[in-house]
């Protein structure tokens, strides 16, 4: 089989995230599929972008899988210029689309773009292809936006997306979610619930029986001091944003100044330097930060937690569900979760690796942490254990994989 997966975000673990385009693709690969991945030049969630030497639609192999990267402006932050650049890729790919059909010939086109403008090209591609169109869902636009960010549903933008998402929703074969529970809302636009297939985020587990790469000197350094002092880990690795709570992480780091615990953050945001400002302020002397690390130190990183924190804004947009890469990583380094959520599902409590509590409330997660602290070493090897079990059951790429191409052949 011939597939074309569109996603202006599409990273590698060379550029950077997003990786889940790669990770599936990689897996079709592996068992016999000709990919091909359709791309933005630039996207601001990876960690470096492709260079194209002047050259758009330059091709590039990585893994098997052919990389097409459409040249887009730069651009930073959510403002216009992410607007602008969206705007630049839909255009290209739409007045690429006869040229890609012809060369390519795809038998499936897979939509996939966070937002869904990229439906308008991707179905043009499917029909001079005769391929069956699949539309993937990753947040729910336009209700992210406008329940996120507020937007009013007659703002031209959310219009525009809004137009979009009916379109798709009209227009695909099959559609795929990542989130688990957005049955209601897709039947409410009108797709059949025997269209919707959930393929949810996941992991390569190839990467962790390998053991991945050691920690740079430095931050084994930060670490094996910490311990030396006799301390217990509470990590949270990832990206730094609004969205991961993280000032009621620094609260309760506040609350437990007494308790022989440090608090340790790993990566980058756009909130980042402001949780720095404040840590020093107020003077947490049991808070650390930690630049971002290469992806394949991830494993030997998280083993290092006693306990890996993950934490939400309390939105009623989760109550569609969510599908945190982060969480999969946690849960495969076998580590105990404390997870500080209101959503539509509960990986942790599923998988019972962990304690779930109630966002934002600084108070219940410093209890949440000193709860799990006071079971035996033993215990919390046992929990994270079943967090482990859980994502080899659930989550690894090479069953994800099946269950898309199976919703595409459905």
């Amino acid at each position: 089989m011939r597939i074309l997966y569109v996603n202006h975000y599409a990273g590698s673990p060379h550029y950077g995230m997003e990786y889940r385009p790669y990770y599936l693709a990689r897996e079709w690969v592996r068992t016999g599929h000709d990919v091909q991945i359709i791309a933005a030049s630039q996207s601001h969630i990876r960690s470096r972008q492709p260079r194209l030497a002047g050259q758009d639609g330059l091709p590039e192999t990585i893994d098997g899988i052919q990389y097409t990267w459409l040249e887009t402006p730069a651009y930073c932050g959510n403002g216009i210029g992410r607007v602008r650049n969206m705007a630049s890729f839909v255009s290209r790919l739409y007045f690429e689309s006869k040229r890609i059909a012809a060369s390519f010939k795809p038998d499936v086109v897979i939509a996939s773009s966070t937002y869904p403008m990229d439906i308008w090209p991707a179905r043009r591609i499917a029909k001079l292809a005769g391929a069956k169109l699949i539309f993937e869902i990753h947040d729910l636009w336009p209700l992210t936006p406008m329940e996120l960010g507020r937007m009013s549903k007659w703002h031209p933008f959310i219009m525009l997306v809004q137009a979009a998402e009916d379109y798709a929703y009209r227009h695909a074969d099959t559609v795929v979610s990542m989130l688990p529970k957005v049955h209601d809302y897709v039947e409410s636009r009108g797709v059949p619930r025997d269209r919707l297939h959930i393929v949810p985020n996941g992991v390569d587990p190839r990467e962790w029986t390998t053991g991945g790469a050691a920690l740079q000197a430095s931050v084994e350094a930060a670490l094996s001091a910490i311990r030396d002092a006799g301390n217990f880990v509470v990590g949270y690795a990832g990206t730094h944003g609004v969205s991961n709570s993280l000032h009621t992480l620094l609260d309760a780091a506040a609350l437990m100044r007494d308790d022989k615990v440090v608090f340790v953050l790993v990566g980058g945001g756009p909130e980042k330097a402001d949780l720095q400002r404040r840590a020093q302020v107020e003077q947490l002397q049991n808070v650390r930060f930690i630049d971002p690390i290469a992806k394949e130190q991830i494993p030997a990183l998280l083993r290092r937690f006693d306990i890996a924190y993950i934490g939400w804004q309390r939105q009623s947009l989760y109550r569609f569900g969510i599908a945190p890469n982060k969480l999969m990583d946690y849960m495969m380094a076998a580590r105990p979760v404390l997870h500080a959520v209101e959503a539509g599902n509960d990986p942790v409590g599923d998988a019972g690796c962990g304690l779930t509590v109630v966002p934002e409330n600084p108070a219940v997660v410093a209890q949440g942490i000193r709860d799990l602290l006071a079971l035996s070493p033993g215990e919390r090897q046992a929990m994270g254990l079943c967090g482990k079990r859980f994502v080899m059951e659930n989550h690894i790429y090479p069953i994800l994989s099946e269950r898309f191409l199976a919703a595409c052949s459905a």
